[in-house]
C-alpha cells in the first residue's frame, strides 16, 4: 500500500497534478532516459505509426496534464445543484421538522413546537446548534420582514451555498492526493447523486455533519492537520457526537504514522475549548441549569436500556436499497473499492509508478472512514436514511477511484501500443460511467419529485390562506409526520392541531409561555411532566374533535378507520386545494423509484393530498387554545 509521502514546500496543486499524472503513466516531466532500466520500461520512447503511416515517438505526442475544472467553474457546477436542491427537495423526515425548523420558528417568532429531547430534564438537543442556522434567517427576517416559508428557503438555499463551498474544498483535497482523473470524476458525482440532492439541504445534524466530513477529510487530504483535527471536534460536539468516528483514520495517521503526537493533543484541547465553552454556556442559558447535550445524546443512545430503536429497527438491506437507490452502481462500487483497488494494484503491479491510488496515504487509511461508518450503522437496528449523510462524499469519492482503476486496467489489458496517457484510450469509459449514473440519479429525482412533492405545495397553499388575525387551526391526523413546519403558516396567528389517528406515540407540544410572576424564565428553560423519553402516546397532544378545525390537510387513500375517516367525503368539509401524492402501495417497484417518461404514468398510482376547510366552523376562542 505504501508510506505516506511528504509534501515538499511550496509545492502548488499544478505541481501535484503533474507529479501524479507522470507516476500514473503520463510521463510529463520524466525523461526517456531516466526511465530506462527502472519500473517505466514500457513508456520510454518508441517508434510508432499514426493512423496515417507517419511515423514518430511517444515522447513527442506526450499530452499535457488532464484538464480538470477550476474551484470556482466546479463551485459554479456545484452550487446550480445545490439552489436546485434547495428548491425541488422536499423535507422527507419528521425529526427535521420538529427537532429543528420548529424550534428555529420558536427562536425566530416566538412559536413553535416542541419535542422532549428538548425538555430541560433530557436536555438532548443543542440551543447553539440551532442559534447557527437561525440566525441568519434572523437578519434575513428583520431587513426584509418577509413571509416566514421566504425565510425557510432563504435558510434552505444557504445551506446550499454553504454546502458548495465545502465540497469545493473537499474537490481540491481529492485533486491533491488522487489526482485530476479521480478528482474530476468525483466531482461530477456529486453534482448528480440523488443522495447529494437529498442531504446537501436538510436541517439535520447528519447534514452539517457532511458539510464538516467534506471540510476534516478535506483538509486531511490537504495534509492541513489543525484543519482536519477542528473540523473533526466542530462535527462531534456542535452537531453529532458520533461522526468522531469518521476523525479516528485521521487520529490514527497524525499520531501513530505522522508521530505528531503534540500537534494532535494540542488542537484537540484547543478544539474541545474553544467549541464546548461556547457550547455549553449557550445551551445552560436556554435550558436554565448547567447542560452538555453531547454527552447527553450519547448517553441515551448508548447507555440506555431503550434507546432509538423504540422508534423502530430495519432489516440489514435497508441501508443496501437506499443506496442503491441515492448512489445507483456507484454504491455498490464504493462498497468495493478496496477489493477492486487491491486487485488492480496486484495486475497493474509491474505498469505503475506507485503502488498505490493516493500521494500521501494508502487506500485502507484513506478510504477506512467509510468503511468504519458503514461498519457501526450497518450493524444497528434502529436505521434510517440520514445516519448514511455524513459519508455521502466518501462514497463518491469511493466510486471515482473504483473507475479511475477500470480506466487503468482498459489501458493496461486492451491497449497494445502504450504511446499515450492513459486517458487518452479511456476517457470515454470514465463519461459513460458518469452519464449513466447521472441519468439514473435525475430519474431518481425526478420521481421523488413527481411522486411526492405534493405535501409541500399543499403547505404553501397553507401559505397562501388569507390571515384575519383571529386564531386559525389548520388540523393534521394520520399526516402528522409530513408536516412542513410552522414557517409554512402565514403568521402565527395561525396554529397546528393534532387530531387522533391510529398512530400510537409521543407527538410534540408548543412551547409554554412563561406566567407573568415569573420574570426572566424563558419558554425554553419551563420543564413539562407530559413529556417521556419513552416514546409512549400523551393524549394531551390532541385537540377534542374535527369540529375545531377551520383547516385540515389530509390524505385521501385508502387507509380508513374510525380515527382515521376520508374527511374529503364529509358534508361539513370542502375542498381547498389539492394535488397528486403517490401511493407506492399500488404502484409499480421501479417505476415509483426511478422516473421513465410515458412509462412511469401507467405503472404508477396517484392519490389525492387535500387542504380541506371546514364549512362554517366554530371559532376557537382563546381559553380554548
Amino acid at each position: 500500500m505504501g508510506g505516506p509521502r511528504q509534501r515538499g514546500p511550496g509545492r502548488s496543486l499544478k505541481d501535484l497534478k503533474r507529479e501524479i499524472n507522470a507516476r500514473n503513466g503520463g510521463g510529463e516531466g520524466v525523461s526517456g532516459s531516466a526511465k530506462q532500466g527502472g519500473r517505466h520500461d514500457r513508456h520510454t520512447p518508441a517508434e510508432v505509426v499514426d493512423g496515417n503511416g507517419v511515423p514518430y515517438t511517444t515522447g513527442q505526442v506526450q499530452s499535457a496534464e488532464p484538464w480538470t475544472p477550476s474551484p470556482y467553474t466546479a463551485f459554479k457546477v456545484l452550487l446550480s445543484a445545490r439552489l436546485g436542491a434547495a428548491v425541488w427537495s422536499g423535507i422527507s423526515d419528521c425529526d427535521e421538522t420538529f427537532n429543528y425548523w420548529e424550534p428555529a420558528h420558536h427562536l425566530l417568532y416566538g412559536q413553535g413546537l416542541q419535542t422532549w429531547e428538548y425538555d430541560p430534564r433530557f436536555a438532548l438537543r443543542s440551543y447553539l446548534y440551532l442559534l447557527v442556522h437561525a440566525i441568519p434567517g434572523w437578519v434575513y427576517a428583520k431587513l426584509v420582514q418577509p413571509n416566514p416559508m421566504l425565510v425557510f428557503y432563504f435558510l434552505r438555499c444557504l445551506f446550499g451555498f454553504v454546502c458548495a463551498l465545502c465540497e469545493v474544498y473537499f474537490y481540491r483535497g481529492v485533486l491533491c492526493e488522487f489526482g485530476a482523473n479521480v478528482g474530476r470524476l468525483c466531482l461530477a458525482l456529486l453534482v448528480f447523486s440523488a443522495g447529494m440532492f437529498i442531504s446537501s439541504t436538510a436541517f439535520l445534524p447528519s447534514t452539517t455533519s457532511m458539510y464538516l466530513t467534506l471540510l476534516s477529510i478535506g483538509a486531511w487530504f490537504h495534509q492541513q492537520y489543525k484543519l482536519a483535527i477542528f473540523f473533526t471536534a466542530l462535527s462531534t460536539f456542535l452537531s453529532w457526537p458520533f461522526a468522531a468516528l469518521i476523525g479516528l483514520p485521521i487520529a490514527v495517521d497524525i499520531v501513530l504514522l505522522k508521530k505528531q503526537v503534540r500537534l494532535f493533543t494540542t488542537w484537540c484541547l484547543i478544539s474541545a475549548g474553544t467549541i464546548l465553552g461556547p457550547q455549553v454556556m449557550c445551551d445552560s442559558y436556554y435550558y436554565g441549569r448547567p447542560v452538555f447535550a453531547s454527552l447527553n445524546i450519547v448517553w441515551y443512545n448508548v447507555f440506555t436500556s431503550h434507546g432509538p430503536d423504540l422508534y423502530g429497527t430495519e432489516p440489514p438491506e435497508f441501508y443496501l436499497i437506499n443506496g442503491i437507490l441515492n448512489f445507483n452502481f456507484v454504491f455498490i462500487l464504493a462498497l468495493f473499492v478496496l477489493p477492486i483497488q487491491t486487485g488492480a494494484r496486484y495486475l497493474l503491479k509491474s505498469e505503475l509508478a506507485s503502488p498505490g491510488t493516493g500521494f500521501f496515504l494508502s487506500d485502507t487509511l484513506s478510504q477506512s472512514p467509510m468503511y468504519l461508518w458503514l461498519l457501526v450503522f450497518w450493524t444497528t437496528p434502529h436505521k434510517e436514511e440520514r445516519f448514511l449523510f455524513p459519508i455521502y462524499p466518501l462514497i463518491c469519492l469511493a466510486g471515482a477511484m473504483v473507475i479511475d482503476s477500470c480506466q487503468k486496467l482498459f489501458y493496461f489489458l486492451f491497449v497494445k501500443v502504450k504511446s499515450r496517457h492513459f486517458l487518452h484510450h479511456t476517457t470515454w469509459l470514465g463519461v459513460l460511467a458518469i452519464s449513466v449514473s447521472a441519468l439514473l440519479s435525475l430519474s431518481r429525482m425526478t420521481a421523488l419529485y413527481q411522486g411526492y412533492h405534493g405535501v409541500t405545495d399543499i403547505w404553501m397553499r397553507v401559505n397562501q390562506l388569507p390571515d384575519f388575525s383571529a386564531p386559525t387551526t389548520v388540523c393534521v391526523g394520520k399526516e402528522w409526520y409530513r408536516y412542513q413546519s410552522s414557517f409554512f403558516l402565514p403568521s402565527t396567528s395561525f396554529k397546528i392541531a393534532f387530531l387522533k389517528s391510529d398512530f400510537r406515540g409521543q407527538l410534540p407540544k408548543y412551547y409554554s409561555k412563561p406566567h407573568q410572576n415569573t420574570p426572566g424564565l424563558l419558554s425554553t428553560q419551563i420543564s413539562h411532566s407530559d413529556f417521556n423519553d419513552l416514546n409512549m402516546e400523551e393524549t394531551s397532544r390532541y385537540i377534542n374533535h374535527a369540529g375545531k378545525c377551520h383547516f385540515l390537510v389530509d390524505l385521501e387513500d385508502t387507509a380508513v378507520s374510525d380515527l382515521q375517516p376520508n374527511y374529503a367525503s364529509h358534508a361539513n368539509w370542502t375542498v381547498e386545494a389539492e394535488f397528486e401524492f403517490l401511493d407506492p402501495s399500488a404502484s409499480h417497484p421501479l417505476f415509483r423509484a426511478l422516473y421513465v417518461p410515458w412509462l412511469s404514468r401507467r405503472f404508477t398510482k396517484y392519490n389525492r393530498y387535500l387542504l380541506l376547510r371546514r364549512v362554517s366552523p366554530r371559532r376557537i376562542t382563546p381559553s380554548e387554545d
